[in-house]
């Protein structure tokens, strides 16, 4: 009988890791370059309240590198990080879209982490899918690969818990913890 229940348990348990392969596996294989993007911003259910789907409309395009009508169309959610018509609030909400975003299409590891450079590379394809949220030639990473404010500072992520990070900017000044700092903590 123990023999039964346990042969059932690695069974199961078998069939879970073949679905979650499977589910995880990217729609398309590789463009030209052996870049794989993965196209965002096809509505997903009301109730969610999120403006992306899990990574069912998929590309294999070569992510954009300067032209910034592509950069909207092909990553709408980042298009607007550090626009000159936006606000420090609007971009911290991109930041957070963004770990939204790499959170549904990797439901069981929670958001990236390290430190910025770190988490950037995972946010541009350095990730076990290959997985772009954000073209590697964006205006808002600097030459050290790091994801900065709209001042050139890099942005401070704080993880709170596997899903919540906190994100900083510096604010005008460029020093962190000081009064005209922005934070977004959800």
């Amino acid at each position: 009988m123990i023999r039964r229940v346990v042969l059932a348990g690695v069974g199961l348990f078998a069939v879970a890791a073949l679905l979650y392969f499977f589910r995880t596996r990217p729609a398309e294989p590789p463009g030209p370059g052996g870049d794989k993007v993965f196209r965002l911003g096809a509505a997903a259910p009301p109730e969610s309240g999120r403006s992306f789907d899990r990574g069912r409309n998929l590309s294999s395009r070569k992510a954009p590198e300067s032209d910034a009508g592509s950069l909207a169309a092909d990553f709408p959610i980042v298009a607007p990080l550090n626009a000159p018509d936006s606000t420090i609030q609007r971009d911290l909400g991109v930041m957070n879209e963004i770990f939204s975003a790499w959170q549904t299409n990797f439901p069981r590891e929670g958001n990236p982490v390290g430190e910025n450079a770190e988490i950037t590379a995972a946010l541009t394809g350095d990730n076990r899918l290959g997985f772009a949220l954000i073209p590697k030639k964006h205006p808002a990473i600097d030459s050290r690969g790091e994801l900065c404010d709209r001042w050139g500072t890099p942005f401070s992520f704080h993880q709170l818990s596997g899903t919540q990070m906190e994100i900083r900017s510096a604010g005008p000044d460029r020093k962190f913890h000081t009064d005209d700092d922005a934070v977004l903590t959800p």
